[in-house]
């Protein structure tokens, strides 16, 4: 409520009232309404030209725009050790495990190739950040199926390990008879004096001198595929198919410890030393084939030997004397 003024009159000696002026009151109107319109003014141009004045709003679509930057950034850097990590098998894949296992090395590109056709991001276009999206995605996918070529190769060189395992379960790679029981080396591989007609003959195996009833070792995994005596020579005897090209022959035996169509174990017990056949005393004849050729048997004894039995061995096999048989 506006006070009310009063000055005193001298004429009437009393207070009067004063009276305003119309056009005062105008005046005051307008001065107010001018006053409103020019901070109205004042108040856009700074929210509208201000930089630094920031809504609640603002702020805080801020705050999640930079979260989202730091997000994607750990994402950047954990899918970057991802693929270094993942460079690092495929590189030890097509330089060790598949040179050893005998496998063509993946080609760089069969490993890296993205997908070509029609364009697979569309959906993702459009966007502040489209370019982020889309190159992360394309990153994924590659890394994806960069995965699965690795996983394919490393289910390939599982089989292969597989094979290179029975590969050496198979090989006759120990000494038919055992060094505590045998009494010497009797003959090698290679020129030898024939013992019944003292002719010069090549000696296609190794005589192993030991008592009868000697136990003979398996000298790998494998079938038997003889045990006879229906083989001019050898008296009774037992082939073994190992697989792989792989045959080994034991001959001159007493008798046998398997059967035709048997499956034996490396070191099983599959006979015993004789002296059946042409043979001049008791002995084991042992002789390996590899693809139907006859090969020198003591190439494969690293199974059962010492380097000093072995370097022994050598020295007797390597002998030019009379064999037993």
């Amino acid at each position: 409520m506006s006070k009310v003024k009063y000055y005193y009159d001298h004429e009437t000696l009393s207070y009067r009232r004063i009276e305003p002026k119309k056009g005062k009151k105008l005046g005051l109107v307008a001065i107010f309404i001018t006053g409103m319109i020019l901070s109205g003014f004042l108040f856009f141009i700074a929210t509208s030209y201000i930089p630094n004045v920031k809504t609640p709003r603002v702020l805080s679509l801020e705050r999640e725009l930079k979260n989202a930057e730091l997000n994607y950034q750990i994402l950047n850097n954990k899918l970057t050790h991802i693929e270094n990590v993942l460079a690092n098998v495929e590189e030890r894949d097509n330089n060790i495990y598949r040179i050893y296992f005998e496998a063509n090395p993946i080609p760089e590109e069969q490993r890296q190739a993205g997908f070509g056709g029609v364009n697979r991001y569309k959906h993702l276009e459009g966007f502040d950040n489209s370019d982020l999206i889309v190159n992360t995605t394309k990153r994924l996918e590659v890394l994806q199926k960069r995965l699965v070529v690795q996983s394919k190769s490393l289910d390939e060189i599982t089989e292969l390990a597989k094979e290179k395992e029975d590969l050496l379960l198979a090989i006759p790679a120990i000494q038919p008879v055992k060094n505590e029981d045998l009494t010497r080396i009797a003959s090698g591989y290679g020129w030898r004096s024939d013992p019944f007609t003292k002719a010069r003959k090549f000696h296609y195996g190794m005589d192993f001198t030991a008592p009868r009833g000697t136990p003979v070792y398996a000298t790998g995994d494998g079938t038997v595929t003889r045990a006879d005596n229906r083989s001019s020579g050898y008296g009774e005897h037992i082939r073994l198919d190992h697989g792989y090209g792989y045959v080994s022959l034991y001959a001159h035996l007493s008798k046998y410890n398997v059967r035709k169509g048997q499956k034996v174990k490396r070191g099983d017990i599959i006979g015993f030393v004789g002296s059946t056949g042409r043979s001049q005393a008791p002995h084991l004849h042992y002789e390996v084939f590899k693809d139907d050729e006859r090969i020198n048997p003591l190439n494969f004894y690293y199974g059962s030997l010492t380097a000093d039995e072995f370097d022994a061995m050598l020295k007797a096999a390597t002998i030019e004397n009379q064999s037993l048989d």
